[in-house]
């Protein structure tokens, strides 16, 4: 069955309005977006929205797969799902990373797409920094000891400064 055409022409006028670039890479009736959020810790939300036959589905790309402390990082994911609106943290085949949500075609107006969109840049935003350090606290000090060392500017580390400089691992907090 082809996607809900109106709902098609309501996500479309929701990222004009919002000035949020899409690409609809099925073509105008396919009801398939991709556009990126942006955010402040996490610099951009990859976004992909499927309209189908019954619903809306929201796809939003967080992290890849951690390096290390998987079964820490996800359990604070599935630990978060139990405080989230609307959307829950998943994770693919690889261990990647994502948001997701679901919402009824009957449902989708502008107000809503303003409320789920809004919620999946929270949620991204503000875990990011705590995925990071959850599961790639070995990059990230290996980064900032090089960085140091060479005199090389640590200004997109900042946020780890405190465990990083008193040696701390921040999977034990």
């Amino acid at each position: 069955m082809p996607a809900d055409l109106a709902v098609i022409a309501v996500v479309r006028d929701y990222l004009a309005a919002n000035d949020l670039e899409a690409e609809e890479p099925g073509g105008p009736e396919a009801g398939v977006f991709g556009f990126a959020l942006p955010g402040e810790k996490k610099l951009q939300t990859a976004v992909r929205l499927d309209v189908g036959t019954h619903h809306l589905a929201v796809h939003a790309f967080v992290c890849r797969a951690p390096d290390e402390n998987h079964e820490a990082v996800y359990r604070w994911l599935l630990q978060k799902n139990l405080r989230t609106y609307a959307v829950s943290f998943a994770i693919d085949r690889l261990g990647d990373i994502y948001l997701d949500a679901r919402l009824p075609l009957a449902v989708v107006t502008p107000d809503d797409l303003d409320q789920i969109l809004g919620a999946v840049l929270a949620m991204a935003d503000e875990s990011f920094n705590q995925i990071l350090e959850l599961g790639f606290a070995s990059s990230i000090r290996k980064e900032w000891e090089w960085r140091k060392l060479r005199g090389e500017s640590t200004a997109n580390l900042e946020a780890f400064r405190g465990w990083l400089e008193q040696d701390v691992d921040p999977s034990s907090s």
